[in-house]
């Protein structure tokens, strides 16, 4: 009996004692071969999609804003464009939104809007954005009602070439060559470089396939963190004021650095 032939009888012997078949019986299917034929065959019938083992999973992003704010510097968001090739970016600076209370928050006052209801989703959603009617900002739901932290910057380390095509295709005249450093440094840049758009709002980090994060292998200790107030909050009273802005300290990637604050911190 033919080797194919012969591993199809037993898979449905197997499936009428169990509804699930051990997979070195699928794997063999899959890769079996017509004699006198090394290439290897796949079966679309047993098509999987793999889940990368080290993707941070729910219990990770299930933490109150301002901590999950800090616990994203150092860790890296991975992109996979469809046509199959990965963008991978440390995280470098974020924003945390406190949600009800916070005035400076789309969730001010606990309101849920169709734009926002993705900042009262479990821990993990994407919650993206327009602003001026052109970009995009991406932030990540957390503990708390309607908290979620902005991704303000990122030091890009894998598949840049990739990034500055989706940056120059967003950029409306020509220019030179973007460098390393202007990749992906402000929220909106980010966005561009690693092709997040709306179609991306209300997507769960922790089981995506087109967008993840992964651990990353320097995290920061507390002494490599600037708390800062937020970028463009305008008049909020004293949330304009507030330090809930974090990124690494002496990393040239962040979008805008506080020298004050960092003497400070040195002193």
């Amino acid at each position: 009996m033919p080797r194919k032939r012969k591993l199809l009888t037993q898979l449905s012997a197997l499936q009428s004692n169990s509804s699930f078949p051990p997979s070195d019986v699928l794997d063999n299917l899959s890769t079996s071969t017509p004699e006198g034929d090394s290439s290897p065959k796949s079966s679309k019938y047993f098509a999987t999609v793999k889940r990368n083992s080290s993707q941070l999973e729910t219990d990770f992003f299930n933490q109150p804003c301002v901590s999950l704010a800090k616990s994203f510097l150092g860790q890296i968001l991975v992109r996979k464009l469809p046509d199959g090739r990965e963008l991978w970016g440390r995280i470098v600076e974020t924003e945390a939104y406190l949600g009800g209370e916070d005035e400076a928050s789309h969730s001010k006052g606990g309101k849920q809007t169709q734009r926002n209801a993705a900042m009262f989703m479990k821990p993990g959603t994407l919650y993206v954005y327009q602003i001026y009617g052109i970009y995009f900002c991406v932030n990540v739901s957390s503990q708390g009602e309607g908290a979620a932290v902005l991704l303000r910057s990122l030091e890009p380390l894998r598949g840049l070439d990739a990034m500055r095509e989706l940056r120059s295709s967003s950029r409306k005249a020509p220019a030179k060559p973007l460098k390393d450093w202007q990749l992906c440094n402000g929220p909106s840049k980010l966005c561009q470089a690693f092709g997040i758009d709306k179609a991306f709002d209300q997507r769960d980090l922790s089981h995506d396939t087109a967008i993840w994060m992964v651990p990353g292998h320097e995290l920061p200790g507390e002494q490599d963190v600037v708390a800062t107030t937020r970028i463009g909050i305008g008049n909020r009273g004293e949330w304009t004021q507030k330090p809930l802005r974090f990124y690494l300290r002496g990393n040239r990637f962040v979008s805008v650095v506080d020298k004050k604050t960092e003497r400070e911190m040195a002193a």
